[in-house]
């Protein structure tokens, strides 16, 4: 199996010590390199083509958002991860319309870590903390939701952080059509919001079940589509 190339922008020694050490233990993983800032980052990754960045937030969002745009400009494959100490949704959210792909507090175990970098790894969106156990245990059991071609086109636009503008240009519909398709995602998998279905999405794009009747949900409000 290749080892997953990760490149790390850390401004804590000793965080950056231990990241190391993990990642040194696991085959799955390989640190093709780390820098202290976003400046020292950028000089480090020229010509440098990793799987999965993890950058530190501590630079602050905007900034962190600018590099992140820059790096994806030049590496299109590469998958950004934020390491925070604390992230509010509307911020995750913020992340994922980006190009971030996961959102990963470090008070998190290790495990954690390395599963994240493992799915994001594999196009997957991590999101830690965003929903409760209680919600996920319950989209877990609930069965893959039968949706049409269209839908399933926009459910994967929204992974991938579009707003219902650029969803309708890719899809060449007009963005009301794209929020009256949300209405219907949402009634048919239970997701409340855009971000929610962004984080669950890959589970809902699963080869389908044959289910039973699925228990409809309350019609979501407008202000919950809106990009």
């Amino acid at each position: 199996m290749i080892p997953v190339n990760v490149f790390a922008c850390e401004s804590q020694p000793i965080v950056l010590a231990g990241l190391t050490k993990v990642l040194a233990q696991d085959a799955d993983f390989h640190l093709l390199g780390s820098a202290a800032s976003l400046n020292d980052a950028r000089d480090c990754l020229a010509g440098q083509h990793p799987d999965v960045l993890l950058v530190d937030q501590s630079a602050g969002l905007k900034l962190v958002f600018q590099f992140v745009s820059d790096v994806k400009s030049a590496t299109p494959a590469c998958q950004p991860v934020l390491w925070v100490s604390d992230l509010a949704e509307m911020d995750c959210f913020r992340a994922l319309q980006m190009g971030i792909r996961g959102v990963l507090k470090k008070t998190g175990k290790t495990d954690s870590v390395l599963d994240c970098l493992r799915a994001v790894s594999r196009g997957e969106v991590w999101m830690e903390g965003a929903l409760s156990e209680r919600e996920r245990t319950s989209q877990d059991s609930r069965p893959a939701p039968r949706l049409t071609p269209r839908e399933r086109e926009i459910v994967q636009l929204i992974c991938e952080g579009m707003k219902n503008k650029e969803v309708a240009e890719a899809l060449g519909i007009t963005a009301g059509t794209v929020k009256v398709h949300l209405m219907h995602i949402f009634e048919k998998t239970g997701v409340k919001d855009r971000f929610e279905l962004a984080i669950t999405g890959r589970r809902i794009l699963a080869p389908a079940r044959v289910p039973p009747a699925i228990e409809q949900v309350p019609r979501p409000s407008i202000a919950l589509l809106d990009a």
